[in-house]
């Protein structure tokens, strides 16, 4: 999540090691695929048994939030009444387990395989999406994948994403752009403030000018059936002690895009208000470190019409929704490859303090996801 952190306990380096070793075991082809420092996409491949078949690709990011204020132990898993506990259980590990589950069944029943399933476990999905983006260019520029892009040989023809959706199939969701604002000011002694720059007085007004906006925003293309655009002010950093003027604050802002919106449109109106609330302060606008226009509902029917035929088949009622979030899958839509997003969870679980999923779901997730290859 953008912290400046060290040590085996962070960063995806454990998850991969294990898909590794449960591939491995499995006998299914794999490959790593090296993201940044200690964060490598993993990629395995299901082959059909069927000539022709279309490929399918199946993601989930091994990623988590933080477990910060969690009021369960995030990473001792419990099993109670049905459920998992667990940072992450909810988002995304009961859906990369309802992929890798399938992933066991499709191999050992005698069913054809009708599609080619690619599997990828990608990383930093929650803070920049550099995962899903390193292996979308497997398919838009080639040579940069060996051998990660052995597996993948050619650009599927839909992809299945997933995150808690109720075993809904979100065909549509808003993207975001994110970045960090640098107001400075000049340092000095308090007991000579006037000889400094106080950082945080501009900054309040440009706090002040982000409200405003948000507020406006909320108003905007009500209709929408992601919502609303929104704006939002997710940290604030300033000052390093009581009787120091300080020289820097640092603000990170989430702009959440509709289908349809600009990211960058959207980033300049909010550099705009900042420019006229605060005249003649010193602003710096980092470029995004999150970019992205959302999934637009297009292009995706058939891949929806196969989960809710896989899904009536086991008995379960699923529909087509919007989502105010975003995910990897507007990354894959974007590089060409009609995307949905679904998997088991509920999103009102998803980054909570005592998250958890129903392992009944997970399992129906399981099924559904066969079905789709079946």
């Amino acid at each position: 999540m953008g912290r400046d952190v060290s040590g085996p306990e962070y960063l995806e380096g454990r998850i991969t090691d294990y898909l590794v070793q449960r591939f491995s075991a499995a006998g299914i082809p794999w490959a790593r695929q090296h993201v940044a420092p200690g964060r490598d996409n993993v990629i395995a491949r299901l082959d059909a048994t069927v000539a022709k078949a279309p490929v399918i690709l199946w993601d989930a990011h091994q990623d988590t939030v933080p477990a910060d204020g969690m009021t369960i132990e995030p990473f001792a898993p419990l099993v109670r009444d049905g459920r998992l506990y667990g940072r992450g259980s909810c988002d995304v590990k009961g859906g990369m387990a309802a992929m890798l589950v399938a992933l066991d069944r499709l191999r050992a029943s005698d069913k054809p395989r009708k599609k080619t399933v690619i599997f990828s476990a990608t990383v930093n999905e929650e803070f920049g999406f550099s995962g899903a983006k390193a292996l979308a260019r497997l398919w838009t520029t080639p040579e940069a994948g060996q051998p990660a892009g052995g597996l993948v040989k050619a650009r599927p023809s839909a992809a299945i994403v997933a995150e808690p959706t109720d075993l809904d199939i979100v065909t549509q969701h808003k993207g975001a752009v994110r970045w960090r604002i640098r107001i400075h000011g000049r340092a000095c002694h308090s007991a000579f403030p006037e000889q400094g720059e106080n950082a945080i007085y501009p900054a309040g007004r440009v706090i002040l000018a982000i409200e405003e906006l948000a507020r406006e925003l909320l108003r905007r293309r009500p209709d929408q059936p992601c919502g609303p655009p929104t704006l939002s002010l997710g940290t604030i950093r300033g000052g390093t002690g009581v009787n120091l003027v300080p020289d820097l604050v640092v603000l990170e802002i989430d702009r959440r895009i509709v289908p349809g919106e600009s990211p960058l449109e959207a980033r300049d109106e909010v550099i705009r208000r900042i420019a006229t609330a605060a005249p003649g302060a010193r602003i710096e606008h980092e470029p995004p470190f999150v970019e992205s226009a959302g999934l637009p509902e297009a292009e995706a029917a058939a891949c929806a019409k196969a989960i809710e035929a896989a899904a009536g088949a086991c008995g379960v009622e699923t529909r087509r929704t919007a989502a105010r979030y975003g995910t990897n899958a507007s990354i894959f839509a974007a590089a060409g490859v009609p995307s949905v997003v679904f998997g088991p969870g509920s999103i009102a679980q998803a980054h909570t303090a005592d998250e958890w999923i129903d392992l009944d779901e997970v399992d129906q997730a399981a099924n559904i996801l066969c079905g789709v290859v079946w």
